[in-house]
C-alpha cells in the first residue's frame, strides 16, 4: 500500500466501505475483498494516530522540561 496515504483518504476510504457493507448490496466475495482492504486501512489509521499521539507526548515533554528551567536557563537557551 502507498506510504503516503493520508489519515483523511484512509479513514473516508473506510467509511465508504462501511457504508458499502450496511447497504446490504455488497455480495460475498466482495465483502472479504472490502474486509480485507478496511483492515488495510485501519492499520494506515492507527499508525497515523499512534505517530501523531508521540509527538504531542514529545512536544509536551519538551514543554514540561522547559517550563522545569529556571528563568535564567531560559534566556541562556533561546540567545
Amino acid at each position: 500500500m502507498d506510504n503516503s496515504y493520508g489519515y483523511e483518504d484512509a479513514f473516508q476510504e473506510l467509511q465508504a466501505i462501511v457504508n458499502d457493507i450496511e447497504s446490504g448490496e455488497t455480495n460475498v466475495d466482495e465483502l472479504t475483498e472490502k474486509i480485507q482492504r478496511a483492515a488495510a486501512l485501519i492499520a494506515i489509521c492507527k499508525a497515523k494516530l499512534t505517530a501523531s499521539e508521540a509527538e504531542v507526548d514529545k512536544l509536551l515533554a519538551k514543554l514540561t522540561a522547559d517550563d522545569d528551567m529556571p528563568a535564567d536557563n531560559h534566556t541562556q537557551e533561546e540567545e
